[in-house]
């Protein structure tokens, strides 16, 4: 009966190891999106930026001067509050993905 036991434990055991590799692959890899997106977003965000300062410079008058600079705010806002959206997204599913692989288990749990 002992022997059971002992069997039973490193079953479990091994189940939980293979569980948690699972989980932290899942972190690795969300990790990963949301560093790619986020780069992409400041390489975009630093582009956009520089091309409103050389048309701000390129201006002749202080009425363009504001238009430039207002285009330029409305849009990186609009960028941002997307950016923030999608990275939440990755967040949620980041979230989500890292719990699959203990549905499994917490299902033998309940049992």
């Amino acid at each position: 009966m002992a022997a059971v036991n002992v069997e039973e434990i490193q079953k479990t055991a091994q189940e939980n190891i293979e569980t948690s590799i699972k989980s932290f692959s899942e972190l690795t890899k969300g990790v990963q999106a949301i560093s790619v997106e986020v780069a992409d977003y400041s390489k975009k965000s630093f582009e956009q930026g520089s091309a409103a300062l050389e048309k701000l410079i390129g201006v002749k008058s202080l009425d363009k001067a504001i238009e430039v600079q207002t285009e330029y705010l409305k849009a990186a806002y609009e960028g941002y509050v997307a950016e923030v959206n999608k990275v939440g997204e990755l967040y949620v599913d980041l979230a989500k993905q890292m719990y699959k692989p203990y549905e499994g288990l917490l299902a033998k749990v309940g049992k």
